[in-house]
């Protein structure tokens, strides 16, 4: 599923986890003393509390301190802070996607991070930059996650796999016959569709000269958004992918698809590797491929992060565990336990990670990538984007009209939603 979006995600691999020795800056005996019979509670995702587990107890015993974890889907922690939060049976440190950060410092829900540069340095720029809100840091990367090419090496070789996005539509092609096909993708959704879009030209937001998002500039009906969107259509026009993945359930039909050894190859991410074994496919992972302009298919990257709750009431050691978590060690650590790729720059290269052929995937694709779009102003795009490319993949409407339409709608809710800040 998509980390950024809905759920999804894995998104860079290239991202960074700090390092230093055991933790952070280091603290006072005065402060350690304070710390003293406290308890945090931390919030960690579903089925990978097993990745934070021995630094957990490594914490607990230098800070003479309880740290209590309990699991919860990571894309939906910030839905029940706002209820836990003010109720005081929240968390003092949670884990979210990097483009959930700009909503939920607007709503007061996360406290600033004060860590130094040598710590944010350890970090991916890109990883790093998914936690900064108006150039304030509120979390640290924890671990990325892009999309990614899987291709059945039954039926298509290593040596044998088409470089460009077109070339996969020849053989798609020369491949499909309603029942079996060559290359799909989810590209009724933007998440997908991008990778295809930006790569001509299009974009979601324009960023100003400091690197921050510009709403009021929206890139998805330009030229080469258009473009990219004719050459998505091509696609479902030429009956090369299914009616069944438009829509709601295209995610599991996609997928049956390929585990059934009905599709050659379909662009998915580090989140199906563990599914996919367990179907017993002898799949291969590689980078998305290029575009007939030379340039490479894009991708959101999806950054995981610890970040520290507003209505913590020990806010100073909350922000020490998300610092000692996020570090060099418990980084690769967490990934010998969980598989999910760390954001350290020098973990980057490490060869018990690079051995993994996803990890290494999603190295090579996150150079091709930027994070998830982390603004508020996001929110109101998903919905309209979508639905302008189901009518594109559908044939209801051709891709200039239907992106024009989009980025209106979006513009609307824009300034409805968010020009009184």
């Amino acid at each position: 599923m998509k980390m950024a979006k809905k759920c999804s995600v894995f998104m860079l691999c290239a991202a960074v986890s700090l390092s230093l020795a055991a933790c952070g800056p280091k603290e006072s005996s005065s402060a350690k003393s304070s710390s003293k019979g406290s308890e945090l509670v931390v919030w960690e995702d579903k089925e990978k509390s097993i990745g934070i587990k021995a630094a957990v107890a490594a914490f607990e015993k230098e800070h003479d301190v309880k740290v209590k974890v309990v699991e919860k889907p990571y894309a939906k922690q910030i839905e029940d802070l706002r209820m836990d939060g003010p109720a005081g049976t929240g968390p003092d440190v949670l884990t979210m996607p990097g483009d959930q950060i700009g909503t939920a410092v607007t709503e007061g829900l996360l406290k600033e991070l004060h860590v130094k540069k040598d710590v944010q340095s350890l970090y991916t720029d890109a990883s790093i930059q998914s936690q900064m809100v108006d150039q304030k840091l509120y979390g640290l990367p924890k671990a990325v996650e892009t999309t990614v090419l899987f291709y059945n090496k039954d039926l298509i070789t290593e040596k044998e796999l088409p470089k460009t996005l077109e070339e996969w539509y020849d053989y798609s092609k020369k491949t499909a016959d309603g029942s079996k096909f060559g290359f799909l993708a989810l590209f009724d959704q933007i998440y997908y569709a991008e990778s295809v879009m930006s790569g001509y030209g299009g974009y979601i937001f324009g960023k100003a000269k400091d690197g921050s998002y510009n709403p009021s500039d929206i890139g998805i009906n330009n030229e080469g958004a258009v473009k990219g969107a004719a050459l998505i259509q091509k696609f479902y026009k030429d009956g090369l992918f299914p009616a069944g993945i438009i829509g709601e359930q295209g995610i599991n039909v996609l997928e049956s698809l390929f585990t059934e050894g009905k599709a050659a190859a379909i662009i998915s991410g580090p989140w199906n590797v563990e599914a996919f074994s367990k179907a017993g496919i002898n799949y291969g992972i590689t980078k998305l491929p290029k575009l007939e302009n030379g340039k490479n298919m894009s991708s959101f990257i999806g950054v995981k992060s610890y970040n520290v709750s507003a209505f913590s009431k020990n806010a100073e050691l909350a922000q020490e565990l998300a610092v000692f978590l996020a570090n060099e060690k418990n980084s690769k650590t967490r990934y010998e336990e969980t598989k999910e790729v760390p954001a350290v720059k020098s973990l980057a290269n490490d060869p018990a990670i690079m051995k993994s052929e996803a990890a290494r995937a999603v190295t090579e694709q996150s150079r091709f990538s930027e994070p998830t779009p982390n603004i508020p102003e996001m929110n109101e795009i998903w919905t309209p984007a979508d639905s302008a490319l189901q009518t594109v993949a559908t044939g209801k409407a051709d891709p200039k009209q239907a992106l024009d339409q989009a980025a209106e709608t979006a513009k609307g809710q824009i300034k409805a939603k968010h020009s009184g800040k």
